[in-house]
């Protein structure tokens, strides 16, 4: 839109105001559509469940989608098919504050929790595999956390666990578990966090940690150096990025705009990894964001939807339009 003229009359004058009245999408607008209620319509899950506030969604190899929510309705974790068929769940009892679901290479689960500081693995039926941290307490040590937001993975095996909410730090373990080393401290700095609440890791193993409470986007090597970092991406909330290093995240325009509209407002962008370049923007509330199959982008939402945005919008314009941006 250019704006919109606006008449009054007035002692006999007429007067036009014109103004801007939206924002452009960075990058082009991203063609897709949404599937608002994915799992619940149509509802397979067992009678009288519900979703509460999805806090994180994940995707695995055979494109079975793991939300984890927060609501008494249902269990913790909720499996569905691709298309949104209920298959299995699991997790009562065991969650303080579900808050980050990732799935490893072996298909293993991964969950934080910010209530019992724990981070857990699991198989993919819910088989408890590997627990750290200490139940119900917080502290900075090499075996406890404070209210630990994701998980990230090396190739080899080794992760990383991003914490937190309390320490504002990142911590490096093997594949066998064993603490190898952390960095950060809270601040505002290269390597300091205010709240370090995503991660992700490309095929070079750069780190792409989101510092949502500073508005910015710092990138590690795998030893912790600083690279470099985005301060154009606003206050970022969930990440992912698949073997092709396309990422995607979901953001909102600063960490006032997520507070105040509670996840509302959000934007889904998907970000070039060499210059941070944003290649395509398009509107979605959204805590958490995982890639599917076939293009699909998957949005845990504390709105208590899990969104399914799929290729295929038409807006009536030709490819190379200006505007528009093919999903890849």
């Amino acid at each position: 839109m250019q704006g919109v003229c606006v008449w009054f009359v007035f002692l006999s004058a007429v007067v036009c105001f014109a103004q801007q009245v939206w924002y452009p999408h960075e990058g082009g607008l991203l063609k897709y559509r949404v599937q608002i209620r994915f799992g619940e319509e149509p509802d397979t899950m067992p009678d009288g469940w519900k979703f509460g506030r999805v806090s994180a969604v994940a995707v695995d190899a055979s494109g079975n989608v793991y939300t984890f929510q927060r609501g008494p309705k249902a269990e913790p974790i909720v499996v569905f098919s691709p298309d949104g068929k209920y298959l299995r769940s699991w997790g009562k009892g065991l969650f303080g504050n579900p808050h980050g679901i990732r799935i490893d290479k072996q298909g293993h689960v991964w969950t934080t929790d910010t209530g019992y500081h724990l981070v857990m693995e699991f198989t993919s039926d819910g088989k408890l595999l590997r627990t750290w941290g200490a139940k119900g307490k917080s502290g900075a040590t090499q075996d406890t956390f404070y209210r630990p937001t994701d998980v990230g993975f090396l190739p080899n095996g080794d992760f990383f666990v991003t914490d937190g909410y309390g320490n504002s730090r990142v911590v490096k373990f093997s594949q066998d578990g064993k603490y190898l080393m952390e960095w950060g401290k809270r601040g505002t700095g290269p390597g300091e966090f205010d709240l370090p609440h995503a991660i992700v890791v490309d095929s070079r193993q750069n780190l792409y940690i989101s510092d949502r409470e500073n508005n910015r986007i710092q990138v590690f090597d795998a030893n912790g150096k600083f690279l470099r970092q985005w301060t154009h991406l606003g206050a970022t909330q969930g990440m992912d990025i698949n073997a092709k290093d396309e990422l995607w995240i979901v953001t909102h325009r600063d960490k006032g705009e997520n507070i105040a509209y509670d996840t509302l407002a959000g934007r889904i962008m998907r970000i070039d990894t060499a210059s941070g370049k944003i290649l395509g923007s398009m509107e979605s509330p959204g805590h958490w964001l995982a890639l599917g199959r076939n293009g699909d982008i998957f949005i845990g939402s504390l709105t208590g939807n899990v969104f399914r945005w799929y290729p295929g919008w038409s807006t009536g314009l030709r490819e190379n339009e200006p505007g528009v941006v093919a999903p890849r």
